[in-house]
């Protein structure tokens, strides 16, 4: 499975953003990008084994959500602080914003916090990745760049003892005008078992940053959750950024897709 950066991100920077200046339709975000904990918080009482576990990060997923940006030639905006310090992909009022327990372990170190330090986390991590991508959103509209947002994840082959058999999975509310034909064209791959709304669906709450950025402003959306075992190594990361920039090529303006589509091969060959 994939390691954390060696470096750590100063205090000062717990968000980053890839190729801001992008001229793809396409904003992607990374909710989940790292496991990083910051020293003051030592390991929130946690098992070195379990700050490389799913309940930390998405594993695989800023890899994908990377090679997707240099192929799309797309903006991303990517945590880097973990998601047991506060989960940015939940809106303030969330039981699970500093979450208490994750899956069935308890996190020592979110118990019992006061209304200060939950603050204190939420100006950490939670404040800047979201004042980030409503600035670029907000810089984009006002230049008349059309804008599309998309949230790459990873989910655990297994949940509470659940199997889950999809590969990848698309989450949509009712606005379906880039969900739809992003899951025909996963449906139509051979041997790719799509989940519609499955491993979760915006009922679970998972659907926030989208609610927040795009849904509040008209734009299209869509959540993309691929199974981490599909995506633990290079191989698996690669397959899929690959395709899902092929599809997202195909998705885009007429105007746009001759230049883009030379630039989706050349990145291809180049990290290849």
């Amino acid at each position: 499975m994939e390691k954390a950066r060696p470096a750590s991100p100063a205090s000062s920077d717990t968000v980053g953003v890839t190729n801001p200046g992008g001229s793809s339709p396409f904003v992607l975000t990374c909710d989940h990008a790292s496991n990083f904990l910051p020293a003051e918080f030592g390991t929130l009482g946690l098992a070195a084994e379990d700050l490389s576990r799913h309940i930390a990060w998405d594993p695989g997923a800023l890899p994908v959500a990377l090679r997707m940006a240099q192929a799309l030639d797309a903006t991303l905006v990517e945590t880097r602080i973990s998601r047991l310090i506060i989960d940015c992909n939940r809106p303030l009022d969330a039981p699970d914003l500093v979450p208490p327990v994750s899956e069935t372990t308890a996190i020592p170190g979110n118990a019992g916090l006061s209304d200060k330090q939950r603050a204190q986390r939420v100006a950490l991590s939670w404040q800047p990745f979201h004042d980030t991508i409503a600035g670029i959103i907000e810089d984009r509209l006002a230049r008349g760049q059309e804008t599309r947002l998309v949230s790459v994840h990873s989910f655990t082959p297994v949940y509470k003892g659940r199997n889950r058999p999809w590969h990848i999975g698309i989450i949509h509310d009712e606005d379906r005008r880039l969900a739809a034909p992003l899951i025909g064209a996963l449906q139509r791959l051979a041997g790719v078992t799509v989940g519609v709304n499955e491993p979760y669906s915006p009922a679970d709450r998972v659907y926030f940053t989208l609610e927040r950025h795009a849904r509040s402003r008209g734009l299209s959306c869509a959540m993309i959750e691929i199974r981490n075992d599909e995506i633990s190594g290079e191989t698996g990361q690669r397959k899929w950024a690959d395709l899902l920039a092929g599809i997202f090529l195909n998705l885009e303006p007429e105007e746009a897709k001759g230049s883009r589509r030379s630039a989706v091969g050349k990145s291809v060959q180049s990290a290849s």
